[in-house]
């Protein structure tokens, strides 16, 4: 994995604490290692931990230290800086142990690389001689926002979702969205300020995760059954298109990528599609370019979504799969 761009935090907020996760699914291995060289790999798509822009790259190896031991999980310690900001984790499996376990499936595996950021590297040198201040406390800002939601308290605006009513601060949400601003306070503004703003073609739980994030700027907690997941997340995002929250659109794609398989890739392909997601499209055109993986597609009905949905999509899958 390695640390794109300058180095820089987005801004002085950076937290003291942060962590987030990137799946890096890599399809037709077979092909990959047969035509990568040594030194050569498949890199991931940019992603966001603690404000930097972290990429992760597969390398092909066929020279490996002796007495490698098997193992699927590894975890260290690095400090990434703008002279040194790339580490490789090395000799991780033996390439005949991968080839025979369970990772390896429809010639298709995905890597998981999870990020915990635990101090700013700006604030942990300190200099010599100089006494170490008091601990600051951790930001919680997003704590209070949150409690502030759910509370009502200060409330001066009203949602009505799908037959919910929703309580919430027409400042906070002018603030993060452009698209509220112009509701609650440009010309298009709705209602009057002790009226209620009806919402349509949205479910209730699906607007309060908009909210979570909008108070939160974090990832919101979706509590739902084990095959529904992929689905809430399709619908924040079109929640996050329609309001223009940019932030939490790209988490909803990295979110959708960790979701792909042969049962979702059609709808994921359709959503992302609709809201003009290019990272996203990308990585569902690039799982359909497995064989196995797209006839398991077709198997599934899958091609016969993309037909009626969008059909535009069908000729750069044909296109990518002739090249």
């Amino acid at each position: 994995m390695s640390l794109a761009g300058d180095g820089i935090s987005s801004g002085p907020a950076a937290a003291a604490m942060a962590s987030g996760c990137h799946l890096l699914t890599v399809n037709g291995y077979s092909r990959i290692k047969e035509g990568t060289r040594n030194g050569r790999g498949v890199l991931s798509r940019p992603f966001i931990v603690g404000g930097y822009r972290w990429r992760i790259k597969f390398y092909r190896l066929t020279k490996v230290e002796k007495h490698v031991s098997s193992r699927v999980l590894a975890r260290e310690s690095r400090e990434f800086s703008s002279d040194h900001p790339c580490w490789t984790l090395k000799a991780f499996i033996r390439r005949k142990a991968f080839e025979k376990s369970k990772h390896l499936k429809g010639d298709s595996f995905t890597i998981r690389c999870d990020i915990t950021i635990t101090k700013n590297g700006n604030t942990a040198r300190h200099t010599a001689g100089a006494p170490a201040s008091a601990a600051v406390p951790t930001l919680d800002i997003q704590h209070h926002l949150l409690s502030l939601l759910r509370s009502g308290k200060g409330s001066d605006v009203t949602f009505e979702v799908n037959g919910e009513t929703i309580a919430a601060h027409r400042c906070v949400l002018a603030a993060r969205s452009s698209v509220l601003a112009a509701e609650l306070f440009g010309p298009m503004k709705e209602g009057t300020t002790s009226g209620v703003i009806s919402v349509a073609e949205m479910e209730a739980r699906v607007f309060r995760l908009l909210l979570d994030f909008i108070y939160s700027d974090s990832v919101p907690v979706i509590e739902e059954e084990a095959g529904e997941q992929d689905v809430i997340w399709q619908h924040l995002l079109a929640a996050a298109d329609r309001y223009d929250l940019q932030r939490l659109r790209l988490m909803c794609e990295e979110k959708l990528a960790g979701y792909m398989n042969t049962r979702t890739v059609a709808t994921i392909l359709a959503v992302a599609e609709q809201h003009s997601c290019q990272g996203l499209k990308e990585a569902c055109l690039d799982f359909l370019r497995s064989p196995q993986n797209m006839q398991q597609v077709m198997a599934t009905g899958g091609f016969d979504l993309l037909t009626k949905t969008c059909p535009s999509v069908l000729k750069e899958l044909i296109t990518k799969l002739l090249g």
